[in-house]
C-alpha cells in the first residue's frame, strides 16, 4: 500500500510516537476541557494549530468520538480553500502517522469520487495539509483499525451535499461511521490582515466573546449554511466549508443538538496583536 508522507511531524507536532503518547496524554488531563453529557456523539469540530496551541482541544474530541463508539472510518473534512476552489479527495493508500499508517477506505473514497467533481489526491501528488495531518496521530491513538475518508471542500453548498451523501453512503454500507470537520476561528491581527476593532485588550474580548461567538452559536445550532454565511461576513473560520460539511454528515447520521467541548485562543498561550481561535465541539 503506498503510503502519503507526513508534511507537518516534527514541527507542528512530534515526530516519534512516544513524544506523541506523552503529550496526547498531557492532553487528555488538560484542565480547559468543560465537562459535557455523558452520550454517544456522531461528529465533531477540531482546531488545526500546532499542538501546543490546540492540540488538548482537538485529542479530546476525537477521543470521546473514539473511545466511546470504535467507528470503522472517520469521514474527515479540512483544507483551506475558498468559495470557487475545487473538492479535494484521497481515494486510495494511507497517510503516515507516528504511529503508524492509517489507511483510506479505498470502496467508499471511490464511490464518493464518481458521485462528485473531486480532484483526486495521490500520495505523491497531493498538497501538503495541516487541517487533516495534525488530527492523524489521534484518531491512530484511539483506534489502530479505523479508516479515514480525508476529503477538501470549500465554504459552498456543494460541501452540504457532500456530508449528507457521504454519512449517507456509509451507513447504507452497514459502516460504523463518525464525523470530523476541522477549521480554525478568527485569525485577528496585522499577521492576517484582519483588525476591526484595532488592538489591544479590547480587541481580544471583541474576537473571543463576539467574533467567534457568532460562528460557535451556529455550529451548536447545527446550522451549516449559517457556519458558511458566518464565515464570509464575519471572516470568523478559516475552513467554513468543512465544519459545514461535518455538521451536515452529522445530522444525517442523526445528530441533533451541538455541545462546546472547550474554547481557547492562541492569545493564551502567546499574548500578542496577532491571534487565532479554536474551538472543540462535538454533535
Amino acid at each position: 500500500m503506498e503510503t502519503r508522507k507526513a508534511a507537518f511531524s516534527g514541527s507542528w507536532y512530534p515526530e516519534s510516537a512516544s513524544e506523541c503518547e506523552r503529550q496526547i496524554k498531557g492532553f487528555l488531563t488538560d484542565t480547559g476541557i468543560e465537562k459535557i453529557t455523558d452520550r454517544k456523539f456522531k461528529g465533531g469540530i477540531v482546531p488545526h494549530a500546532g499542538w501546543y496551541f490546540s492540540g488538548a482541544i482537538a485529542c479530546n474530541v476525537i477521543q470521546r468520538l473514539i473511545q466511546e463508539s470504535l467507528p470503522e472510518v472517520m469521514l474527515i473534512f479540512g483544507m483551506h480553500l475558498h468559495p470557487e476552489s475545487p473538492c479535494y479527495i484521497m481515494d486510495q493508500g494511507a497517510w503516515e502517522t507516528p504511529f503508524g499508517d492509517i489507511a483510506i477506505h479505498t470502496d467508499l473514497a471511490r464511490e464518493l469520487a464518481g458521485r462528485f467533481p473531486f480532484q483526486v489526491e495521490t500520495t505523491d501528488r497531493c498538497h501538503p495539509d495541516n487541517t487533516i495531518e495534525l488530527q492523524l496521530p489521534f484518531l491512530k491513538y484511539f483506534s489502530k483499525e479505523i479508516q479515514i475518508v480525508p476529503m477538501g471542500v470549500p465554504p459552498a453548498k456543494i460541501a452540504l451535499d457532500i456530508g449528507r451523501t457521504a454519512a449517507k453512503m456509509a451507513t447504507e454500507r452497514g459502516l460504523n461511521t463518525r464525523v470530523l470537520g476541522s477549521t480554525d476561528l478568527t485569525h485577528y491581527g496585522t499577521n492576517y490582515g484582519f483588525t476591526p476593532q484595532g488592538t489591544g485588550p479590547s480587541a481580544v474580548e471583541w474576537a473571543k466573546n463576539q467574533n467567534d461567538r457568532r460562528i460557535i452559536d451556529s455550529m451548536l445550532d447545527m446550522d451549516p449554511e449559517a457556519v458558511i454565511k458566518q464565515s464570509r461576513k464575519h471572516q470568523n473560520a478559516c475552513c467554513a466549508g468543512a465544519a459545514a460539511a461535518a455538521i451536515t454528515a452529522a445530522r444525517q447520521l442523526g445528530a441533533a443538538t451541538g455541545e462546546k467541548l472547550a474554547y481557547a485562543s492562541s492569545y493564551d498561550k502567546s499574548p500578542g496583536d496577532s491571534f487565532v481561535g479554536y474551538a472543540g465541539i462535538l454533535f
